[in-house]
């Protein structure tokens, strides 16, 4: 059990430092490609609002150094964009394609491009003219569009190709970090994980001490009390009330039996006497009382076992196993009914199953409680009516689980409640 809480513990924790460092690394991608997307945006305006002295602000910068006596505020705030878009131009690679009335393409002066030559530039200018589009993308470029009073048209040019490395990059090391940080995050919280759940262990062992202790602690006044109660029979003959207390007696020994067992299987030092044994002569040898039990409340107990399937495990272990699960199946199953056990085997495991028609449906939630501790699928059903406490199904997994196997129950496609118990054959 230690080792599955540790194990969640470490998925929890490691899931949500991932969620965590995913959301981080995201959000700061997306704040970049907005910022990225926005100065492009703002960029390629620019040189449209501009397109017509392009070459002339690159010579003059706009005639923002004369007439500084009219230096107003709004002008200075002015003059602070116009230098940062000339300082953002002087970085950027783009060119201007002119169309004219008559359907020639030409470059604009103030064309600053140094990857393509002149024909390609106009090859690309050619197609984004063709397309009819005003804005868009193509190759590693954004462009604009603009018509123009005298006929013509403009179509302006940035390219981008160093803005996507830049996205590409941080992206790719926003990646890494968290790839590392997770690295890191598995083998800090695998180191400490079993210093962060020792409290809860030790409290967990404690209990499950506390009930073997109280159980042997018991045996003892239930021993007293129906060796008392037979001598009284003895001498007052049959009397209801003696009987009544008999019969309480031995279900209270039977539940103290029970968790005294479950108990120890549970303890992180408990270990079971492991031999090979033969698995299918131990489901046959256990299945045919309950065959007789079956027809007598008139059911029918179908055996589909295969030979000779070996396992290595504690023989009066996997023989209570196997008897809880074919006495739970037997005393659920309605009359008039099949019941259906199978022993197989799947590669290196062995499957034995039990499969049942249910008196009521189990809804989603009883299932999944239904391995619990105490718990009965239908709650109308008093002890008395099931002949249990509600704990032969914890003994069942308790078991299964000291074999290195998982046992889990599924409702089939007619509705059938089928318990499936997955064994190695060869544990530790």
């Amino acid at each position: 059990m230690m080792k599955q809480i540790r194990l969640r513990f470490i998925k929890i924790s490691l899931l949500a430092l991932t969620l965590a460092m995913l959301l981080v690394a995201g959000a700061i991608n997306a704040v970049h490609l907005v910022s990225t997307f926005r100065e492009i945006n703002t960029t390629l305006e620019y040189l449209v609002e501009n397109e017509n002295s392009i070459s002339q602000n690159q010579q003059k910068k706009n005639g923002f150094q004369s007439n500084e006596s009219n230096n107003t505020s709004a002008q200075q705030k002015n003059r602070k964009n116009h230098n940062h878009m000339q300082n953002t131009l002087e970085e950027s690679r783009y060119f201007v394609a002119v169309k004219s009335a008559d359907g020639s393409l030409f470059l604009g002066q103030g064309s600053k491009e140094s990857e393509y030559t002149e024909s390609e530039m106009l090859s690309i200018a050619e197609e984004v003219f063709n397309s009819g589009k005003t804005s868009g993308n193509i190759k590693s470029y954004q462009y604009r569009v603009i018509d123009k009073a005298d006929g013509t048209q403009a179509a302006v040019f940035l390219n981008c190709e160093s803005k996507y490395s830049e996205i590409v990059s941080l992206a790719l090391i926003s990646l890494g970090a968290c790839v590392v940080g997770i690295l890191l995050s598995l083998l800090l919280v695998s180191l400490l994980s079993k210093k962060a759940i020792k409290p809860m262990m030790d409290n967990i062992e404690q209990q499950k001490r506390f009930i073997t202790d109280a159980g042997h602690e018991l045996k003892t006044p239930l021993t007293v009390i129906s060796a008392n109660m037979d001598v009284l029979s003895m001498d007052i003959g049959e009397n209801e009330w003696v009987h009544g207390t008999q019969k309480q007696v031995a279900n209270m020994r039977k539940l103290v039996n029970e968790l005294v067992y479950l108990s120890r299987m549970d303890e992180a030092d408990s270990r079971l006497e492991k031999r090979t044994v033969n698995l299918s002569d131990i489901v046959r040898d256990i299945a045919e009382p309950f065959e007789g039990m079956a027809e007598f409340n008139g059911k029918n107990l179908i055996l589909d076992i295969e030979n000779d399937l070996t396992i290595n495990g504690d023989e009066a272990a996997l023989r209570r196993l196997v008897s809880t699960l074919c006495d739970n199946a037997v005393k659920h199953a309605p009359d008039d009914t099949d019941i259906m056990i199978t022993l197989s085997r799947s590669g290196k495991n062995i499957i034995f199953a039990t499969e049942n028609a249910m008196k009521e449906p189990l809804s989603e939630d009883a299932l999944n409680h239904l391995f619990d501790r105490f718990y009965r699928g239908d709650e109308s059903r008093s002890k008395e009516e099931t002949g249990g406490f509600g704990i032969g199904l914890s003994i069942a997994r308790a078991i299964t689980e000291k074999h290195g196997g998982n046992i889990k129950a599924k409702i089939t496609e007619n509705g059938s409640l089928q318990i499936t118990c997955v064994l190695p054959q060869r544990n530790k």
